[in-house]
């Protein structure tokens, strides 16, 4: 009996604050007529861009207080209202979710009144259900019907603010204009740094390795021992150069990715992150890294190339983050099997606090995966742990 109180009594708050906000909305009916008359009379043309974007405030307190009751999120999806007044006008009247914000805001002038309908059923219910189930044991039967009413409400409100198919077509089509963007951008820094390590590093050496090796050519006649200094000197400049190659085709797809895969890749990685030996763990200290495979990642078939290229880059990335920026002394590297694709997940036990504004490499992080229509969810509080987590869809 206690729990269907509470139950009740929640549903009956949902329906309270429910019946506010459409209270609210029948004294928004005079902010619609002023709108409408300026707009008809064009010296108030400026108004109907501002009151669009008020109603999606009020349509998105909406969802936020549906999502609250259902625990299903009701996605938006709205043309962004910005430019000239013209453009702010044809957008705001060309938008499908202005529509669909409309729609609803004329059926909440009726179903939002469902409070009333709600607030009769407590003393019946207190009455009937206390009988019922303090003295005959049974099932309440009245109280839980204010329950059904808030599920009722908030179907209908899932059912009105659901944007249409041509707003998610719209907001998909922006979305994939931004993520083209920003591959583009992401392809070309990439391009200038192999093209500046190659010029900066290798070349360079190649350039020192040819000239010594012509000063050897020209005293081997009469200084031998010279000339042998200067092979000598050459034949290590050969093996930095071959050095820093191997560090840019690294850069660009890593051979043990190749070779033993991404689940392979990921623990050599981890290895070294691990071995004092390494320039990184010199800079950041030594980082122990854990990796926890699931999901059959290593008995199933292999991702594509493109995708386990981006998991890789993004795990080295969040390590690096790990090592230079947490504090942290060790870290844990999950790779997962998900019905849509791989995620990878890269958690410390820093101190958090991780930003992309502060050049911390979050924003190549989705920049890269962005390019493969993945997601990446960071979460760093202050005080930790940082958590960085990549999904890339693939089919298996």
């Amino acid at each position: 009996m206690g729990r269907t109180i509470r139950r009740a009594a929640r549903a009956t708050l949902h329906l309270l604050v429910a019946a506010a906000l459409a209270f609210g909305l029948y004294l928004f009916i005079t902010v619609l007529l002023i709108t409408a008359i300026g707009t008809v009379a064009v010296v108030g043309a400026w108004m109907l861009p501002e009151t669009v974007l008020l109603i999606r405030r009020i349509a998105g307190a909406k969802r936020a207080l549906t999502a609250a009751w259902t625990g299903r999120r009701i996605p938006e999806a709205y043309q962004p209202v910005t430019g000239t007044l013209r453009e702010r006008l044809r957008t705001a009247v060309r938008d499908p979710g202005t529509l669909t914000d409309l729609r609803w805001t004329a059926a909440s002038y009726v179903y939002g009144a469902l409070l009333f309908a709600a607030l009769p059923l407590w003393p019946l219910g207190l009455v009937v259900d206390g009988v019922w189930c303090g003295l005959l044991r049974r099932e309440a039967v009245v109280l839980p019907l204010i329950a059904r009413l808030a599920d009722l409400e908030a179907r209908w409100s899932q059912a009105l603010l659901k944007p249409s198919p041509q707003a998610l077509l719209a907001a998909r089509v922006e979305e994939l204009a931004a993520t083209r963007a920003d591959a583009i951008a992401a392809h070309g820094a990439e391009l200038r740094r192999i093209e500046r390590d190659l010029h900066d590093g290798a070349q360079a050496r190649l350039v020192a390795l040819s000239m010594r090796i012509g000063l050897a050519q020209r005293a081997y006649d009469r200084d031998p021992g010279a000339a042998r200094k200067l092979l000598a000197d050459a034949q290590d400049q050969a093996e930095e150069a071959l050095t820093e190659l191997r560090q840019v085709v690294r850069g660009i797809h890593p051979p043990i990715l190749t070779d033993r895969g991404l689940v392979g890749a990921v623990r050599a990685l981890a290895a070294g992150w691990g071995s004092p030996r390494s320039s990184e763990a010199e800079s950041g200290g030594g980082l122990e890294v854990t990796v926890r495979v699931d999901g059959g990642l290593e008995q199933g078939p292999r991702a594509p190339a493109a995708v386990e290229a981006a998991a890789y880059f993004a795990v080295a990335e969040a390590l690096t983050n790990a090592a230079k920026h947490s504090g942290s002394r060790r870290a844990t590297v999950q790779l997962e099997r998900v019905p849509r694709g791989l995620r990878a997940v890269v958690q410390d036990e820093g101190m958090g606090g991780a930003d992309e504004k502060d050049g911390t490499g979050l924003l190549g992080i989705r920049r890269r995966v962005a390019a493969m229509d993945g997601e990446v969810t960071v979460t760093s509080p202050q005080g930790g742990p940082t958590m960085i987590a990549v999904e890339l869809p693939c089919v298996w």
